[in-house]
């Protein structure tokens, strides 16, 4: 009996062992969600990559990987703003240099809204960075950094000229070795004389040759046809020979665009590429994602990616072991000290001023002269189909409760309102009531059901309830709510005034496994 047991045990944990097998392949995307512009560097065998925030803060995500597949959010750049500051906070670009990390951000200045690359440093990239100021002014806007150490020089790339009357330049400039200042006059790696776009470089060196990987065409919405080319030369100053079977990179299949993103090794020298990419369909509502492709040179001396010209979702693992962990959701039941890292907020329009209370989130609105009394906290979808929902503690004049937020001027908000449940809508900044349900004393649970990644359904329930659905709002198309370089965020809103704040018992967003 004995025996027979534990050969009973002995084959329970071979087929334990068997399924717990790793897999060789991955799939794009490696972080769901809207992280566009992202940069990547391998400081020994760690990752780092950060990523455009635009209009939202905290700013400039920041996060970590031991496998190039696997990526967890650690912090952010900056957690509040410099004061000098004031929007498009665009193509942060990491750096390693003397055992110490620099950021080259783009944003605009607010005394004028000329977009220029500032820089910032930090001895550990989980716990932000210590601002150094503005570094790139050019014309109207600089944009877009790219540092490259050649022969123990630094140099730093810039896209310049995109608002001017001009063909756009990727221009050069040697950096001091202390990463804070441009020494000497920037000189031209490349004119977009064909006009069609140019921006999103990053540079490496091999076999002798310099190579650039750039962006072409449109970055952003719907009608985005974004791609990568690749140009070479035997100088850091050129001229540089664009490849004649460009774009290396682009479109295809599952995927609208990719493009503009940055080149890391891996600690044996291969080569891998992350990039953003819009996929097409419901996917699409999930925004500009983070790609991971290896990247080769041929014997002709030009750059290609091995699984092709068009992105393929599905890859090998750039180390073996690598299992790729699935989607989740997010759960906040408030019960920290400080919001959790994932939370979202559109800073141009209102600062923010969320208090935690051992088990309850307080919600007050700060909007900024001008703007819609509208607060949110938001988190970035990463799936077309999920459910968010929380629970209203507060009755006043406000309303409070779940949102799905283009911007300011574009977004639905479903929660309580004194004794009513208020659906509510702007659309380029028209304000209209949808429907209101009276709605019995004591708190309330709102929710929201997400399909097609822009398809929302409403929900309600008193006091820990059966849920029940709002008549005649199933699956209503919000797909209106995508702006420019942006896709709507589900999350929390506090529309009214400060005094009226809100107070929210948990959230949650659920995805489907």
């Amino acid at each position: 009996m004995k025996k027979r047991v534990l050969w009973l045990l002995c084959l329970i944990v071979s087929f334990v062992s068997a399924g717990a097998q790793t897999a060789d392949t991955f799939t794009n995307p490696v972080i769901k969600g809207d992280l566009a512009d992202p940069s990547v560097i391998r400081v020994g065998d760690t990752y780092y990559l950060t990523a455009t925030s635009s209009e939202w803060a905290p700013f400039y995500p920041v996060y970590k990987s031991a496998d190039l597949v696997n990526w967890s959010q650690v912090g952010h750049v900056f957690d509040t703003l410099p004061d000098w500051l004031v929007s498009s906070f665009w193509a942060p670009e990491l750096y390693f240099h003397k055992n110490k990390y620099y950021a080259y951000y783009t944003a605009r200045r607010k005394s004028d809204g000329v977009s220029l690359i500032g820089v910032a440093t930090s001895k550990d990239p989980a716990k932000g960075f210590e601002d150094k100021g503005a570094l790139i002014e050019h014309g109207k806007e600089a944009i877009d950094a790219f540092v490259f150490e050649d022969e123990g020089v630094l140099y730093i790339s810039w896209k310049a000229y995109g608002l001017d009357n001009r063909p756009i330049e990727l221009l050069c400039s040697r950096l001091s070795d202390d990463g804070l200042k441009l020494e000497g006059e920037p000189f031209l790696l490349l004119r977009d004389d064909d006009r069609i776009g140019m921006e999103g470089q990053c540079m490496f060196k091999k076999d002798g040759y310099y190579y650039i990987l750039y962006a072409v065409k449109g970055c952003c919405g719907p009608n985005s046809d974004y791609a990568v080319y690749a140009a070479r030369s035997k100088s850091i100053k050129g001229p540089y020979e664009l490849y004649p079977a460009n774009p290396i990179l682009g479109g295809g299949g599952g995927v609208l665009s990719a493009g503009h993103g940055t080149m890391t090794t891996t600690p044996d020298g291969r080569m891998f590429y992350i990039c953003h990419a819009y996929f097409k369909g419901a996917d699409f509502y999930n925004g500009r994602q983070p790609i991971l492709q290896e990247l080769k040179v041929n014997e002709q001396g030009w750059p290609y990616f091995v699984s092709g010209s068009f992105v393929a979702a599905k890859q090998p693992v750039p180390f073996a072991g690598t299992v790729q962990q699935p989607v989740r959701g997010f759960e906040d039941s408030f019960d920290g000290k400080v919001l959790k890292r994932e939370w979202t907020w559109n800073y141009p329009v209102s600062d923010v001023k969320p208090v935690l209370k051992k088990g309850s989130l307080l919600l007050k609105g700060m909007p900024k002269k001008g703007n819609v009394d509208v607060s949110t906290l938001c988190l970035r979808p990463v799936a077309p189909v999920y459910t968010v929902e929380t629970e209203v503690l507060n009755r006043n004049g406000s309303l409070k409760g779940v949102t799905f937020y283009g911007d300011d001027k574009n977004l639905v908000a479903w929660g309580c309102q004194g004794g009513q449940l208020v659906l509510k809508q702007l659309k380029e900044g028209d304000e209209r009531v949808l429907a209101s349900v009276p709605v019995p004393a004591g708190n309330v649970g709102v929710k929201m059901v997400v399909t097609e990644g822009c398809r929302v359904s409403f929900l309600w329930r008193h006091a820990g309830g059966k849920w029940k659905a709002l008549n005649g709002f199933d699956s209503v198309d919000y797909s209106y709510l995508v702006r420019w370089d942006r896709v709507a965020r589900p999350g929390l809103i506090h529309w009214g005034a400060a005094a009226d704040w809100a107070e929210f018992g948990f959230f949650k967003m659920a995805v489907p496994e």
